[in-house]
């Protein structure tokens, strides 16, 4: 927080981020993240929202950057949101703090082959199955958080 005693109070505030849980129905893609933070660990798509967008305007832009695909529907009942989370994201020493919305979206069929990826900052893709994923191969605790959330969507006793 910055103080100027004669004009205002200037507080940092949150950053938002989404991040989207995509199921082909037999697995999630995760991405393997080409930069720090959490290089070479996994990651759901997506980002930091812009000014000027909503969340899900975010989340397609997101997809279409990182992995060159929007799901074929054109309005939002293609996402659902099923988690909030905070989060710190640490980027060149700098502590951003966010509130990071992860999206629920079924895309079955979708795979490797109807991708492009952004290879300056994703390093591949795995298709995993939920309840196989390791969590300690996610690079961030509110991923880990969200994974979990979507277990227990998916099977309720598998929310481990």
């Amino acid at each position: 927080m910055f103080h100027c005693p004669c004009c205002f109070v200037y507080y940092h505030n949150t950053a938002a981020a989404v991040g989207c849980v995509i199921d082909t129905g037999d697995a999630i893609l995760f991405l393997i993240r080409g930069r720090e933070p959490g290089r070479g660990k996994l990651d759901l798509p997506g980002g930091f929202v812009d000014p000027g967008e909503g969340a899900l305007e975010g989340l397609r832009r997101e997809l279409r950057e990182e992995i060159g695909w929007e799901p074929p529907r054109p309005d939002h009942e293609a996402f659902t949101l099923f988690a909030s989370f905070p989060n710190i994201y640490p980027y060149k020493n700098i502590p951003y703090n966010t509130c990071d919305l992860f999206f629920a979206l079924s895309a079955p069929g979708l795979g490797g082959n109807d991708l492009r990826l952004a290879e300056d900052e994703i390093a591949g893709i795995r298709f995993v199955r939920p309840e196989a994923l390791n969590l300690d191969d996610l690079a961030f605790d509110s991923t880990r958080r969200a994974v979990r959330a979507y277990r227990a969507l998916r099977s309720p006793q598998a929310n481990g």
